[in-house]
């Protein structure tokens, strides 16, 4: 007799404090025990000077973050797919922030 495991049911439910934002700047750090996101809002203030202002902070298993990025890989391949290449303007090294 063969036992086949049967994939459980997954059943999203939104906690009473979910909430949805929007950040156009992702910071991310990185030791050996976790990944750090931290999710802002960037502001420009005056031509020279750019403000982010941080409001959400996510801590992530390594497994999480490395599943978390097969998940965008894929989504980003369809999406320009559908609507044509996300070009990225360069930017000034900021090593570990997306904006």
């Amino acid at each position: 007799m063969s036992y086949q495991a049967q994939a459980p049911k997954i059943e999203l439910v939104q906690r009473p404090d979910y909430r949805e934002s929007y950040a156009n700047s992702v910071q991310v750090r990185a030791n050996l025990w976790d990944f750090f996101l931290m999710f802002g809002l960037v502001q420009q203030t005056s031509p020279e000077s750019v403000q982010i202002h941080n409001f959400q902070g996510v801590y992530l298993s390594p497994q999480q973050a490395k599943a978390l990025l097969n998940v965008l890989t894929q989504n980003i391949k369809e999406y320009e797919s559908a609507f044509g290449e996300i070009r990225l303007e360069p930017q000034a090294s900021t090593a570990g922030t997306v904006q």
